[in-house]
């Protein structure tokens, strides 16, 4: 029986940087994980392929050129499955070989196999030829992640009825598709099949979708979805799924309006990947989503030297925010206490076009009652955009007029993920309005779109004003919840 100071399950973005964190703080750690190669769901199913795949549509297609040549202008004529798994392979192939080389230099040990527990402190390792071998951890970490919700009567083949793990691997690109969930992964793979000029319908049984997401924003994502013709039914519940006469699977609506395609993805939710991991014996329970609950400052479970991270406890579910959850329960973990992570952080949909968004909806500073003000910029504002040939993509600024800071910054276009971070920078410092104004942007970019957001909210708000406004004192920080 071998015994290590961290024992970490799952080796995606909250295990590795767990692991790693720890072995750079001088102390023994096993990684366990059950697939061949490292990396989780983020490397091989889920985050990474599933932006390579976006990024291969994009570029094959000829999407970002359309604004200039039509609508009709491709890059490649004929797009195959074929063509995205090859610059998926090579991509993921890059990812293993460098969490294998951050693991060999760090002298993090890699134990293949599914585990369980045996005791708090006990984990025994099965793998494939049933060998078991059984680890002593000092402390222990769960990042094992998650798995696809597949109910019982979603009829899944792994032919033309997917679920969003195995959409990666598909054999061949369909003419139509229905996507089932209307969540971030359903939206992401919804519209990036739409960029390669698939039939989509995307069915979601609520009214609305993406709540979270400032609401004029999604009234603009929502026009350029209707403008390319992807069909959204919305208040649609699904009562079953069927298969016509050719084999196409078939969604019977509540409402009788049915939805016939080539091929169906049902991406409504998903569940944590804990039912293997026999958690009673280590006095853990999960809800009914299979998700473990944390101490949101410590990542410490019910049982105080086991540990969870990443998007087995719930949301945001990111990538990001789960390396930094694993980092922080390793520093907590070893007596070690990092400084408190900045307020607000970036929320990014990779779906077509892009979604970023950080600090307040406006939605949200109504329900506050914050007196505030919105600028707003079109991309094609820019001389940058105009360049790219962008005719769609906005960003919308939120500030508040008696304190003139920054409340929050929402973008919905090209290069959305990477704008978020200047709004993200300027927020968590507590910057205001005066920073954009009088900074100086690299010309031409799409960046510019700052600075003519805040002119728009200081022209609006601002320039008239009898009294300047004034900088925020004790107690009058809107920004602390």
């Amino acid at each position: 029986m071998s015994t290590y100071d961290l024992i970490v399950i799952g080796s995606g973005p909250s295990g590795r940087r767990a692991a790693v964190q720890a072995a750079k703080l001088g102390h023994s750690v096993l990684v366990v994980e059950r697939n061949r190669r490292v990396g989780g769901v983020s490397v091989h199913t889920g985050t990474i392929p599933s932006k390579t795949m976006r990024e291969t549509v994009l570029n094959l297609s000829g999407w970002r050129e359309r604004g200039f040549y039509g609508r009709a202008y491709r890059v490649k004529q004929d797009i195959s499955a074929a063509d995205i798994q090859a610059r998926m392979s090579k991509t993921l192939e890059h990812e293993v070989d460098v969490l294998d080389h951050q693991f060999a230099r760090n002298g993090v040990k890699v134990m293949r196999g599914v585990a369980s527990f045996r005791s708090p402190h006990e984990i025994v390792v099965r793998n494939e030829g049933e060998d078991e071998r059984v680890v002593t951890g000092r402390f222990i970490l769960i990042a094992v992640g998650t798995k696809p919700f597949r109910p019982d009567y979603v009829p899944f083949n792994g032919t033309n009825v997917f679920d969003s793990d195995e959409i990666v691997s598909l054999p061949k690109l369909p003419r139509s598709m229905t996507v089932i969930g209307a969540g971030v992964i359903g939206v992401e793979y919804a519209t990036i099949f739409s960029a390669l000029e698939v039939q989509v319908t995307l069915v979601e049984p609520r009214a609305t979708f993406l709540d979270f997401v400032d609401k004029e924003l999604m009234e603009d994502f929502v026009h350029d979805l209707r403008d390319r013709n992807l069909s959204l039914r919305l208040g649609a519940e699904v009562t079953k799924i069927e298969f016509d006469a050719n084999g196409r699977p078939v969604c019977r609506i509540a409402t009788g309006r049915d939805v016939t395609s080539d091929m169906l993805l049902f991406a409504a939710g998903r569940m944590g990947a804990t039912d293997s991991l026999n958690l009673e014996a280590a006095g853990l329970e999960v809800d009914r989503r299979g998700r473990i609950s944390v101490n949101e400052k410590t990542l410490q479970t019910a049982v105080p030297h086991i540990y969870a991270a990443g998007d087995v406890i719930g949301f945001p579910s990111l990538a990001s925010t789960s390396m930094e959850q694993g980092r922080l329960a390793a520093c907590h973990a070893f007596g070690l206490q990092p400084p408190p992570p900045p307020e607000f952080f970036p929320y990014g949909i990779y779906s077509v076009p892009e979604i970023s968004t950080v600090g307040m909806s406006e939605e949200d500073v109504r329900k506050r009652g914050i007196p505030y003000e919105c600028g707003i910029a079109r991309f094609r504002e820019t001389s940058r955009g105009h360049i790219m040939g962008l005719d769609r993509g906005m960003m919308k600024m939120i500030f508040s007029k008696k304190t003139r800071r920054l409340l929050g910054v929402h973008i919905v276009g090209e290069g959305a993920t990477e704008l978020i971070h200047i709004g993200q920078a300027v927020l968590n410092l507590k910057g205001t309005i005066d920073y954009f104004m009088d900074n100086t942007f690299n010309y031409p970019t799409l960046a510019e779109a700052y600075k003519i957001a805040s002119l728009d909210a200081w022209n609006r708000a601002f320039a008239h004003a009898a009294e300047p406004p004034v900088a925020p004192v004790s107690g009058e920080d809107e920004m602390v919840h």
